[in-house]
């Protein structure tokens, strides 16, 4: 059975966001709780991932995450180089844009080592804090497989992403 860790980005992911829906749709579904949600330091967030990764076993990890919580996993895959079965990597923000001015500590410059593990990069045209073209920057550099959803914004509730069907459907491509 696979081990499904969710990794959500600044300020969490609420009730209606796809995040929930998959938290919500099976017992193999954690989503990975920090302590500071609003103003993240990425050490820390980097070491809760640890934590919790290192409870199973490595082979039957699948980390799931979303905005911030992409790099979050970018740098927990830099730093422990742990090989896992793959991570989703949804609407990856642009740490280094002019527009992402929030009060993340330590998660720029955007790790873009490689990810000795398989990935899916998932992102939209029409993302306010990522460019397709940096999209495709990151998911070339990790060495990820690319899939655009056309104009998704930022693929989140707010966009319209609550239950996200596609996306569980999508997950089943890293086993």
């Amino acid at each position: 059975m696979n081990h499904n860790f969710i990794i959500p980005g600044l300020g969490n992911s609420g009730p209606e966001h796809w995040q929930t829906y998959f938290e919500q749709s099976g017992p193999n579904f954690t989503r990975i709780e920090q302590q500071e949600w609003d103003a993240p330091v990425c050490d820390d967030w980097v070491s809760t991932v640890q934590q919790a990764v290192s409870t199973v076993d490595p082979a039957s990890v699948i980390l799931i995450g979303h905005s911030l919580g992409c790099a979050t996993i970018a740098h927990w895959a830099n730093r422990y180089q742990v090989k896992i079965k793959g991570a989703m990597l949804v609407a990856p923000s642009d740490l280094e844009a002019p527009v992402y001015t929030f009060p993340a500590k330590g998660f720029a410059p955007f790790p873009l080592q490689r990810i000795p593990f398989p990935t899916l990069t998932i992102a939209s045209d029409d993302d306010p804090w990522v460019s397709m073209q940096r999209a495709r920057y990151f998911a070339t550099c990790w060495g990820s497989e690319l899939i655009s959803l056309g104009n998704a914004g930022h693929i989140n509730a707010a966009s319209g992403y609550g239950e996200w069907k596609q996306g569980l459907e999508l997950l089943k491509k890293l086993g």
